[in-house]
């Protein structure tokens, strides 16, 4: 049986650079924020191409604005359109999550209603995003600190509705998922059920912290912190669902920890999918 060539890499941020540049023998792939870049001087992107020229790289995107009534800004596509062609990344992936609205840019990725006509929105954005692309971009799960509100389904049923509606795939953030399922008390082990586990082709892992009064605290998802060991764990049970190749990207914005640290979290990963895989193999036997 032929293996599946799973990917484990970082975000690029600048105090990492050295350390990822520095071991690009352990790191299968880097995870570039798009936007970024969109308006960065020529040698900045010229940096970017010589980086994927050395290692793969993916394309994350943080303001199109994917699940939303209102139509994705042309100017913003034709932005993305121009930097895949630049850099002819693996892959791109923007969040099902709306910035702006009635001329009002709110300044974070905000969960949307969980209905009809979001999912409509969003599979209108993700078809136009494949036409003016060219690619079709891989969509994420976001967190959220409060349930939206005008919802008439669960997180589970709407995220699965526009992956199966459309020809993107999704890019599962387990630590979106284990804030979400903690804060709303959902089954996170069901919610990877529901969702088709050959459309899921990409994982974010991250960390967080408590936050708000002690009678009413939630968990934020602020890339801050190591991965928890629940994250893991539901990294397992991917990989005990998932047959098809995943790319596993660990996002870290700030405190950040020496390299060795953050490829030893990277090592964890590629541990938990494995053990999830083990457990699929037992399975079908």
């Amino acid at each position: 049986m032929m293996a599946v060539l799973d990917r484990f890499g970082l975000g690029w941020r600048r105090k990492l650079a050295l350390g990822i540049l520095s071991n690009l023998d352990r790191i299968d792939i880097v995870e570039v924020i798009a936007d970024d870049y969109f308006r960065a001087p020529r040698p900045e992107r010229r940096a970017l191409r010589t980086l994927a020229a050395q290692t793969p790289v993916t394309l994350h995107g943080i303001s199109l604005g994917m699940a939303s009534c209102v139509p994705v800004e042309t100017k913003r596509l034709d932005q993305m359109a121009r930097l895949c062609d630049e850099v002819r990344p693996v892959s791109w992936s923007e969040h099902l999550a709306f910035v702006r609205g009635g001329g009002v840019e709110i300044g974070h990725l905000a969960a949307p209603p969980r209905s009809e006509a979001t999912v409509d929105g969003a599979i209108l954005n993700l078809r136009r995003a494949r036409s003016i692309v060219g690619v079709a971009p891989e969509v994420e799960n976001v967190a959220t600190l409060i349930d939206p509100p005008g919802s008439d389904r669960d997180e589970a049923t709407w995220v699965s509705e526009i992956v199966r509606q459309s020809e993107s795939d999704l890019l599962l953030d387990l630590h979106n998922l284990h804030a979400n399922s903690t804060n709303f008390h959902f089954d996170p082990v069901d919610y990877i059920a529901r969702i088709p586990a050959d459309r899921i082709s990409a994982i974010h892992l991250a960390g967080g912290k408590w936050t708000g009064r002690p009678d009413a605290r939630r968990l934020l998802d602020d890339h801050l912190h190591d991965v928890p060991d629940p994250v893991y764990q539901l990294l397992e049970e991917v990989g005990a669902r998932v047959t098809n190749p995943l790319t596993v990207i660990l996002e870290r914005d700030g405190n950040f920890p020496p390299i060795e640290w953050l490829i030893e979290q990277l090592d964890r990963a590629r541990a938990a999918v494995a053990r999830g895989r083990a457990r699929h193999r037992a399975a079908a036997a």
